[in-house]
């Protein structure tokens, strides 16, 4: 289905995206953080990137905006528990195309991942 790249600073939520992504066909790299991440883009090539955005080490907003620099086209998905529409407009203005609040339900969470990666 396609190479997804899942950043987060929370060791079950990582496991919790892998298994949702791996178990609807995708194949899944795991990052604990925007730095990691960010030596993964530069060393593949992937077809979504899922993000944190409140993660230490790099906040998730700056790991957008520098994954946008590297990848143009990439579709950029914000997974976070973050709400306020004030960080939902800084995470579009830095290059996300989609937002899905933590907790989450894997069927909304996957129709969100499918129609990311299909308008690539």
């Amino acid at each position: 289905m396609g190479k997804v790249l899942a950043v987060d600073d929370s060791e079950p939520m990582r496991k919790m995206v892998g298994l949702v992504l791996g178990s609807a066909g995708f194949e899944v790299t795991l990052a604990q953080n925007g730095a990691d991440a960010l030596e993964k883009l530069r060393a593949e090539d992937f077809d979504l990137l899922v993000t944190d955005i409140n993660m230490p080490v790099m906040h998730g907003i700056d790991l957008i905006q520098h994954a946008r620099r590297l990848h143009e086209e990439l579709p950029i998905l914000a997974l976070t528990t973050e709400g306020q529409e004030a960080m939902r407009k800084r995470g579009q203005d830095a290059g996300a195309n989609g937002w899905v609040q933590k907790p989450f339900k894997p069927v909304q969470f996957l129709e969100v991942i499918r129609q990311l990666v299909s308008h690539t």
